[in-house]
């Protein structure tokens, strides 16, 4: 039975989404994406007026992922030295999700003719993920907003580096998959679990 309405439209958009992903904005073409989504072209322009809205929604989509896949510190441990780690090390590995680091060099590579997206990207990629981890220690560490943005800012930083830059700049082995529900077993969380030793040790001192 053919596709339609919203079950076709969630269709083109992960169809899109591979498509971006394969060939940049600038090479894709909504034949291309018509073609592989097996719609026609009068369809895909009845749910997507332009490749440049498609564009947008694929984003949009992209980050809803993002951050049901992350979820909160919270939701993985009661302990908090646990609950960070968890938490920290699923943000890690999602970014280093080869699909993840693809979908931020195409926006990237956009942001003059996006700015607004490329900003709502990097809101959803670090400033809302730096917001959950600062509101967690202040519950958990009855810390000041300050200190516990400070102290989320330090941890990230320590998480982040050197292996986010390195992926990005193609320097390392991107995951090919990951389990889309959790953390996968054998996903190093060592430099992790020492930076969260080193923080809840600095915290304690508050």
């Amino acid at each position: 039975m053919a596709r339609r309405g919203d079950k076709l439209r969630e269709h083109i958009l992960w169809t899109a989404k591979d498509v971006f992903l394969e060939m940049g904005f600038e090479r894709a073409s909504m034949d291309v994406v018509a073609s592989r989504a097996e719609t026609s072209k009068r369809s895909l322009y009845a749910h997507f007026e332009s490749k440049e809205k498609l564009f947008l929604a694929v984003i949009e989509l992209v980050r809803g992922l993002f951050l049901s896949r992350l979820r909160l510190p919270d939701d993985y441990s009661e302990k908090p030295a646990d609950a960070l780690v968890m938490f920290c090390g699923r943000y890690l590995e999602v970014l280093l999700y080869e699909a993840s680091i693809k979908m931020i060099r195409v926006s990237m590579a956009e942001t003059e003719r996006f700015p607004e997206q490329a900003a709502q990207y990097f809101d959803v990629l670090f400033t809302q993920v730096h917001n959950r981890l600062s509101t967690y220690l202040k519950a958990t560490f009855g810390l000041s907003d300050q200190s516990s943005a400070e102290a989320a800012h330090r941890l990230l930083g320590q998480v982040l580096y050197p292996r986010f830059p390195r992926a990005l700049f193609g320097m390392d082995q991107l995951a090919k998959s990951f389990d889309h529900e959790s953390l996968a077993p054998d996903f190093d969380l060592k430099p992790i679990r020492k930076a969260v030793a080193d923080l809840i040790e600095s915290l304690q001192k508050y």
